[in-house]
């Protein structure tokens, strides 16, 4: 056994919204061998979806030590503080600037491995954001469907696909379904941006209400991913709280947070436009069904979904359909909604893999090479300057004069100018924009 397996370790996570940091906490967890002794340290990307407290204990993972950072403080403290293992919960270009960031702080010094992936189903920007994640040592795939896609971006382009591992999506879990529940409750799992305009979340709403009234036994649920003010991975321009304002709800119908697995705990029915959820509820064997009301169309997502069997639109369900997954579609998602011990025996091991490939390089003779990622000045001089700048850094991953880089926390002054900067970009985005885009069609 190679010593890493046993060894204590120091990982570190780096994240900017709810939903990474839980990507990135849970995969720091499933990626570390159980023998070991494991210190874990989060890193909160300063923005507009920096998680809030509620938001991070709803995640359920406790990190040692947790702070807010910009990305200059991170690439500091990367360099002051020796970890094993670095997982870089980001944007695509967020990742890509901290790849270029730190291959310039570190050079060819001593070095974690550095490990990044998707937080769930990748249906938009495929080459876009695989390119922007490479370099990193593991480029994590959720899925067997993933990872042979991913591979054959890369090595399309002529870029080192080998980083690339198929691991499995670490959030799932929880207790298999195993039949109704008294009442029947069935769940809708709203997204922050899908759908994006009024018209089609008020469809959804006047949908959920319909659905219930014509199912008085039935507990319905409209279950929400953040809380007026709070932010997650998308901006939610339109939130279903401010929607629902006025109407009449009916006495079965209600608003809920709080952690999908829990909500799973008494679902019955799980239906949403192409959230990851549905495959957390596919995973427990959770009836699961992906709306059509809106068309099979990549902008929804939801043509993720193809031949996998759930999809259906709220006609059918308040028809009393239940979809049933294609368990072939299923399996080549990672997930194991089959039901047998084979299944979920695969699930057990899915990152066993990338466990091994980790040790092997942590106990690489001569420690790790330098940082690769495929954009250099070189490659894409007219797209990575403009990403490094972003984040601050200058075309050699350098720090700009003059980027911000705190050296203590921010004091009373400085926490209210902050709020009050982003309640106002909040409100650009919420109320402002929304009109103007209105306006722009009229």
């Amino acid at each position: 056994m190679p010593a890493s397996a046993t060894k204590s370790l120091r990982v570190a996570v780096l994240a900017d919204s709810d939903t990474r940091w839980k990507w990135g906490a849970l995969t720091a967890q499933r990626l570390t061998p159980a023998a070991a002794e494991v210190r874990l340290d989060g890193y909160l990307l300063r923005g507009r979806a920096t998680p809030t407290a509620r938001q991070l204990g709803e995640v359920g993972v406790q990190a040692d030590s947790l702070r807010e950072v910009t990305g200059v403080e991170f690439l500091r403290a990367m360099t002051e503080e020796p970890y094993d293992l670095l997982v870089l919960a980001l944007v695509g270009g967020g990742v890509q600037a901290m790849l270029h960031g730190l291959r310039a702080a570190w050079g060819s010094g001593k070095r974690p491995v550095v490990v990044t992936g998707y937080v769930g189903v990748v249906y938009e920007k495929l080459a876009d954001g695989l390119l922007l994640r490479h370099g990193a040592d593991l480029v994590l795939a959720n899925s067997a469907h993933d990872a042979d896609r991913f591979r054959a971006v890369y090595e399309g382009v002529g870029a080192d696909a080998s980083s690339v591992t198929e691991v499995a999506l670490p959030f799932l879990g929880g207790e298999p379904y195993t039949g109704e529940h008294r009442p029947y409750t069935v769940v809708f799992a709203a997204q922050p941006s899908v759908p994006d305009n009024r018209r089609d979340r008020v469809h959804l709403i006047d949908r959920l209400i319909r659905h219930a009234r014509k199912h008085p036994e039935r507990e319905v649920l409209l279950k929400l991913r953040s809380k007026p003010g709070e932010h997650t991975t998308h901006i939610e321009e339109l939130p279903y709280q401010k929607l629902v304002q006025g109407k009449d709800l009916p006495a079965n119908l209600r608003l809920v947070y709080g952690h999908m697995g829990e909500v799973l705990d008494r679902t019955d029915l799980l239906v949403t436009v192409s959230s990851t959820a549905a495959l957390e509820a596919l995973h427990r064997r959770v009836p699961t069904a992906v709306l059509t009301d809106f068309g099979v169309r990549e902008a929804l997502g939801n043509h993720h979904f193809i031949g996998s069997g759930c999809l259906a639109s709220w006609e059918q369900l308040d028809a009393g359909h239940q979809p049933v997954p294609d368990e072939e579609w299923v399996a080549r998602q990672g997930v194991a909604a089959g039901g047998g011990s084979a299944a979920a025996g695969s699930y057990a091991t899915a990152f066993d893999t990338a466990r091994e490939r980790i040790a092997e390089l942590l106990d690489r003779p001569g420690g790790l090479p330098p940082l690769n990622p495929y954009y250099t000045p070189e490659t894409a001089p007219g797209y990575l300057p403009g990403i490094l700048a972003r984040h601050h850094l200058g075309p050699d991953g350098v720090p700009l004069p003059g980027a911000p880089a705190a050296d203590k926390a921010p004091g009373p002054v400085r926490q209210i100018v902050r709020r009050a900067a982003r309640g106002a970009y909040r409100h650009g985005v919420q109320r402002v924009a929304p009109v103007i885009r209105r306006m722009g069609e009229l």
